[in-house]
């Protein structure tokens, strides 16, 4: 059976893509169909990815000799394209990350959809989006990767401007695919440089080659690789500069928020450099740059949540911040605790976007927390969840992200005094940010035209399942050793280390007590506090103006540049084909005048043409006659 699951892992991403071809093709407005097609595709993926799980946790399948299945795609001249399937146990639990939360969400979607016209065409793309991540995660070369990385941001596109028919999504969903393209544009070239320089893209193939040329040539041209194929994942996973898509993603439905911030496109990047660390690695200059881009990421977005009132907005932020700790821990060298943060911020993520859908909902689409309050009396089973999925992603122990964000702050701390004070203030206001959440939306009185109730089943299992995961999932990681599995290099130790989990725990608790002074015990007043803090808050409400920058070097570089190179695309080249065309035009005039179609004048025109040939050859042989004679 092991052997099965690792020899059939390419089924893993086709069922659900099947799922999207007959849906797409055939069950589209059969509502219930396409529903029980999408769901039943993922749960085949999530039961083969289990049993990927079992064949690499029970064989001999490790991080130093991973299952790899090849089969050429293409063959031009001598360079040879393949694709297949790369198995080890950052890929297995990745299958099992995406494939869990993409079968919650596709549950919960049955009820948050259950009145939606589009619902078959939004299964579809559900299916379509889990498969291309689940293609990108097992893919064996950056070839296989970019093609489903591609993939990945139609499905976003797709997603994100799902409500087609409303200005904010559409311009939503060209926001995402076009910032990310920028991030793209970056990894091609960097792809392409390893194509050109090392003959072939199989990242088996390619740890063994990049080393040796780094130790013969050194390091300033991979460097340069390096931060070409870096800019892809700081398109695809919101760093700083390219995060602005991230919160306007938001305009898609609450499921598909899930998906992007928990399992999906946000976390291919973190991926990518994962899977590519053994380029990364060995390259000091791209590793600070990851390690500095990714801590200022999570400190700057982490400064903008603590004053946003949208529901869903504050947990994008969170989400850019988050990870952000992930890239930091990339950059200074603990690959286990990217990965472990990334498998535990899947679960209570998803869980706190899937209880801010059943609560937007509830609340007949009124997202502004500050117009919420008393929800946990009418929403108990949400808040209770709610409540799980803050503690979690707060790192109050024993709940999954104690584990995970002690693992990064410790790895930090080994590395840079100030990446690590960057690191713990970051803790201090995600869990200031997030009481903030909970305490105005679930405590206070409830409000008499307030309309919230429980949510339908549908609805509610996957946010229990979650919440379980929020809080199991991180224990598990630490005590089963998921060092000892997903590593680079040597095996990481798996160990507490109480200074920093101690000084991280009571940064928490400070910050639950000064929220809850603040929002429900009102001791302080958060307006005169706003006020006090004034260009600051306003910086940071005004999400610094990053969007608004973007929008002056647009009108003014941008824009400005389009013009220019219009007006010399129309008045330089199309004037030089067009003087041209106006030359030929002109002989054509001339020319006209001689072909004017009487056959007389041709026929003299022929023999005035026959003289003169007949002269000139008389000429030339008296000529030639003339210089015979004066040679005897």
């Amino acid at each position: 059976m092991s052997e099965f699951a690792l020899t059939h892992a390419w089924l893993i991403p086709l069922l659900p893509a099947l799922a999207f071809v007959v849906i797409g093709l055939f069950t589209r407005l059969n509502k219930k169909l396409s529903e029980a097609i999408a769901v039943s595709a993922i749960s085949l993926s999530f039961l083969v990815s289990l049993c990927v799980l079992a064949a690499v946790i029970g064989g001999p399948v490790t991080m130093d000799n991973p299952f790899i299945q090849k089969a050429l795609w293409a063959k031009m001249g001598t360079l040879e394209l393949s694709m297949g399937v790369l198995i080890d146990p950052m890929t297995a639990m990745m299958l099992i990350v995406v494939t869990t939360v993409a079968l919650l969400v596709q549950v919960y979607s049955i009820g948050y959809m259950e009145h939606d016209l589009g619902a078959g065409r939004f299964f579809a793309f559900l299916s379509l989006f889990a498969s291309s991540m689940l293609g990108l995660v097992i893919s064996v070369n950056f070839l296989q990767m970019y093609a489903f990385w591609e993939l990945v941001g139609v499905c976003s596109y797709l997603l994100i401007g799902f409500y087609y028919y409303k200005i904010s999504a559409r311009e939503a969903a060209k926001k995402a695919f076009i910032t990310t393209r920028i991030g793209d544009f970056g990894m091609l070239l960097g792809i392409l440089l390893l194509q050109i320089t090392f003959g072939t893209l199989d990242f088996m193939e390619l740890k063994e080659l990049v080393p040796a040329y780094i130790w013969i040539s050194g390091t300033g041209f991979m460097t340069v690789v390096g931060l070409l194929l870096f800019i892809g994942p700081i398109g695809k996973s919101g760093q700083f500069p390219l995060h602005v898509w991230l919160p306007d993603a938001m305009e898609g439905p609450t499921p598909v928020s899930a998906l992007i911030h928990a399992a999906t496109m946000v976390v291919a990047g973190v991926y990518l450099v994962g899977r590519a660390y053994f380029i990364f690695s060995a390259l000091p200059t791209v590793m600070n740059v990851i390690a500095w881009i990714g801590g200022f990421t999570a400190f700057f977005a982490a400064t903008i949540a603590v004053t946003q009132r949208p529901f869903k907005r504050i947990l994008a932020y969170s989400t850019i911040s988050q990870l952000g700790y992930m890239m930091l821990a990339l950059g200074v060298g603990s690959l286990t605790a990217s990965m472990f943060h990334l498998m535990t911020h899947a679960f209570f993520k998803a869980l706190m976007f899937l209880c801010a859908g059943a609560v937007i909902e509830a609340m007949n689409e009124e997202a502004d927390i500050f117009k919420m309050g008393g929800l946990r009396h009418r929403m108990p089973t949400t808040f209770k969840c709610m409540t799980i999925g803050v503690l979690a992603i707060a790192g109050v122990p024993p709940f999954a992200g104690f584990f995970s964000k002690d693992m990064i702050l410790a790895a930090a701390a080994e590395v840079s005094t100030p990446l690590y004070l960057l690191a713990a203030a970051t803790a201090f206001m995600t869990a200031f940010y997030m009481a903030r959440l909970l305490f105005v939306a679930f405590f206070g009185e409830v409000r008499e035209d307030c309309p919230a109730h429980e949510t339908n089943s549908y609805m509610k299992w996957p946010l229990v399942v979650l919440a379980v995961l929020a809080v199991l999932s991180g224990a598990w990681g630490h005590f089963a050793g998921f060092g000892e599995w997903v590593y680079y290099g040597t095996a990481a130790e798996e160990h507490i280390d109480f200074t920093i989990a101690g000084s991280s725990v009571v940064l928490t608790f400070i910050a639950f007590a000064l929220a809850y002074e603040i929002y429900v015990a009102k001791r302080f007043s958060s307006y005169l506090i706003s006020q006090r803090f004034g260009i600051l808050y306003k910086l940071s409400y005004n999400k610094y103006y990053v969007d608004e920058f973007y929008t002056i070097v647009r009108n003014t570089f941008v824009d400005k540049l389009g013009a220019a190179l219009y007006w010399f695309d129309l008045h330089v080249i199309d004037g030089m084909v067009n003087g041209l065309a106006k030359g030929v035009g002109c002989l054509s005039c001339v020319f006209t005048v001689l072909q004017n179609g009487q056959a007389q004048r041709y026929a003299a025109v022929f023999y005035c043409g026959v003289i003169a040939l007949v002269a000139y050859s008389i000429f030339y042989a008296f000529r030639i006659l003339q210089l015979l004679g004066g040679a005897y």
